[in-house]
């Protein structure tokens, strides 16, 4: 729109201080004529004004102007904890009433931006903190916009802002601001109940329980503290349920018991008045990590493969290894005590009663009946493994002899392969079976690609049968060489050879020796990546991975859960190894849950405990600052409906009972100026002259 304006400028032929000085002297003279009662001392002061305003030179400018359209803006909360309740069809029809209204207002344009807020990053690269965040967004979009021509801005939100200035910052910024205006969507009086994590370790000992410090509220905080149960669940499995006290920090124990991702999942039962359960869940996840690893190794008898067990075991600096070596051969028959025949004794009592529950991990190397541990201590060793220990036993010839295998003590109870007393003194290589190609222990020692990889040859294998657990390699004529099963809560393992030491050699090219022992004792240890039936999810950015892994040729479906609650079905594709796998990809920060019906894993995406859901109320305390130091409003929907709209001045009122005011700047561009002397020369000479005749006529009477 264009509009003309007329104003009067000047141009002076002198400067404006030789312009004021002649101005003095002229006020002088004529004070001077006055004082005197000189007749026509007011021509003589006519004539002098004349000459001042010809030195100033006016002249008369006019102005072609085009009116500036100002921008009002309109912010609508789309964060999550808006769809709690009637907050955002409010939030709509308020946005479709503004529309109506602003309609109706002149030389105005209006801009709609949707925050849809957020629980956190996937990636961290977006918003770091997660959560409402509109300032940062309003300057964005109103960056092409001068200030200048801002008519204001409209929020329609819970309140929960969370990059929402503070007091100090409220008022340095109102005086540059143009009003802001809140209109509220949920109610004045909501109450909700939370859980927060206050205090949790981001790793724990394998073995020991990690303190997580929590704090169950009900907001606003009642008069007198309740109390609330809150169940805790540890990778999707229940543990324990507790009271606690509302208001206040209560410590929980939770133990650790595998290595790797623990998370914890911490959900308090509903308050007396609840906004939304999603607050109600906490998750706090934990890396366990194992202290010292105590490995017992008890070598039967003296051979060449004793030193790769022992380099192997020391190797790891994680490691605490025990090793002892039995060095009266069986064939020595003399008086000789066996307690003297070592350095030191022989600690059995100690070793296989006291400590034996101390040790992660029990090694027979080529062990085999002697005498030397008794038949008790053996039935020690059974009831280790059945509560959760782990024994591997690499045999050698004796375990064939009858009265000299380990099977014929209680050990026989948790062992798979029974000897059949024939010994194999020729050469093989070892093979893979088919199970093995999909165990995590040996799948991984054929991924050059080779179904009969290029190993060197072993010359001994004790042939068993097995009764129980999976046979990963076999030797000559496809009997058992290394087999796995699992005890009660432990883990047994059975190499039925002992020339591995020919590999570590590299003998005839050698073969992976450390590879598999490393994986075997690891496996037996409880190492979660080396599960063989394994659920097991993570996200790297924006997308989830899903792994299971099974010793059964099935590829049945897992059922996704997201942070939301909806659920779908997600296939799989073989990877091969016994791994199946997909990649999903997901845009919503929180906790997602996989089961196949059997087997349930967790992952999480962005932070376990988002600041979006902190404090769910619907409040006006975060913008109320920044909103009175601008002039502008506050009004809720639920109470009021949308204010009314007005154009208002700067420096008038922008808000008051019932309606709310968008700044009219009035500003415009200068398209054209035409400048008109007001006293030309010619002019301002006729003007001197004439009234220096008039003063001349009025002296001389």
């Amino acid at each position: 729109m264009s509009a003309s304006a007329t104003t009067v400028a000047f141009a002076p032929l002198l400067p404006w201080w030789a312009i004021a000085a002649l101005g003095v002297a002229c006020l002088a003279l004529v004070g001077l004529a006055l004082w005197r009662r000189a007749s026509g001392a007011w021509w003589r002061a006519a004539v002098l004004a004349s000459l001042l305003l010809a030195l100033a030179n006016p002249a008369l400018v006019e102005e072609e102007r085009e009116m500036q359209r100002d921008t009002a803006l309109v912010v609508v909360d789309d964060s999550p904890s808006q769809g709690i309740g009637d907050r955002r069809s409010r939030a709509e029809a308020a946005l479709g009433e503004l529309h109506n209204r602003m309609e109706g207002l002149k030389d105005l344009d209006v801009r709609v931006v949707r925050i849809e807020g957020s629980a956190g990053s996937l990636t961290g690269r977006a918003t770091e903190e997660g959560g409402t965040r509109i300032f940062r967004k309003i300057e964005e979009t109103m960056a092409d916009v001068p200030r200048q021509r801002r008519a204001g801005t409209i929020v329609i939100t819970d309140g929960q802002v969370h990059d929402a200035p503070d007091a100090e910052q409220a008022e340095q910024r109102g005086e540059q601001e143009p009003p802001l205006h809140v209109l509220l969507t949920g109610e004045p009086d909501e109450a909700d109940r939370r859980i927060a994590v206050v205090r949790a370790p981001s790793y724990g000992i394998v073995g020991s329980e990690i303190e997580v410090t929590i704090r169950v509220d009900d907001l606003p905080a009642p008069e007198v503290a309740g109390q609330a149960r809150v169940s805790v669940a540890r990778n999707g499995v229940p543990v324990q349920t507790v009271n606690v006290v509302t208001g206040r920090d209560e410590t929980l124990r939770v133990p650790i018991e595998h290595a790797g991702s623990t998370i914890v999942e911490l959900e308090v039962e509903p308050g007396p008045r609840e906004l939304t359960d999603i607050n109600n869940r906490a998750v706090v996840m934990v890396n366990g990590v194992r202290d010292r690893l105590r490995v017992l190794l008890v070598s039967g008898h003296p051979h060449a493969g004793e030193r790769v067990w022992r380099n192997l075991l020391k190797s790891d600096p994680a490691v605490d290894l025990v090793h002892f070596t039995i060095l009266r051969p069986p064939e020595k028959q003399d008086a000789t005590p066996i307690r003297e025949l070592s350095l030191i004794a022989f600690p059995i009592r100690e070793l296989f009663e006291a400590k034996l529950f101390d040790f992660d991990l029990i090694v027979f190397d080529r062990y085999h009946r002697r005498g030397v541990i008794p038949q008790l201590y053996l039935a020690n060793v059974t009831n280790y493994v059945r509560q959760g220990g782990a024994l591997l036993e690499a045999v050698g010839p004796g375990f064939a002899e009858p009265y000299t295998t380990l099977y014929r003590t209680p050990l026989g109870q948790i062992l798979p392969g029974e000897p059949t007393g024939r010994i194999f003194e020729e050469g093989f290589r070892p093979e893979v079976t088919d199970t093995g190609r999909r165990h995590p222990v040996t799948a991984e020692m054929t991924l050059q690609g080779s179904d009969a990889p290029e190993w060197g040859r072993w010359f001994r294998h004790i042939d068993a049968e097995t009764h129980s657990g999976e046979t990963l390699m076999s030797g000559v004529d496809d009997r058992p060489l290394l087999v796995l099963d699992r005890v009660g809560e432990g883990r047994v393992g059975q190499l039925l050879s002992d020339h591995i030491w020919l590999w570590s050699r590299g003998y005839e090219g050698g073969g992976p020796h450390g590879e598999l022992l490393r994986r075997l004792a690891h496996w037996l240890m409880k190492e979660p990546d080396l599960e063989e039936n394994a659920l097991r999810a993570a996200v790297r950015g924006d997308r989830l991975f899903i792994e299971r892994r099974s010793l059964e040729q099935t590829n049945p479906e897992v059922s996704l859960t997201d942070p939301n609650g909806e659920s779908r079905q997600i296939a799989l594709t073989d990877a091969g190894g016994g791994r199946y796998v997909a990649e999903v990809e997901i845009d919503e920060p929180g906790l997602y849950k996989l089961t196949d019906g059997e087997m349930t894993a967790l992952a999480a995406a962005g932070p376990p405990n988002p600041v979006e859901f902190t404090d769910v109320r619907t409040t006006a305390a975060r913008l109320a600052p920044l909103a009175d130091a601008s002039d502008g409003g506050v009004f809720w929907l639920s109470e009021s409906g949308v204010p009314d709209l007005r154009r208002v001045r700067p420096g008038h009122g922008s808000s008051g009972r019932g309606w709310a005011g968008l700044r009219a700047n009035g500003d415009y561009i200068v398209t054209g100026v035409s400048k008109v002397p007001l006293l030309p020369p010619f002019a301002a000479l006729a003007l001197i002259g004439a009234t220096l005749v008039l003063a001349w006529r009025r002296e001389a009477r």
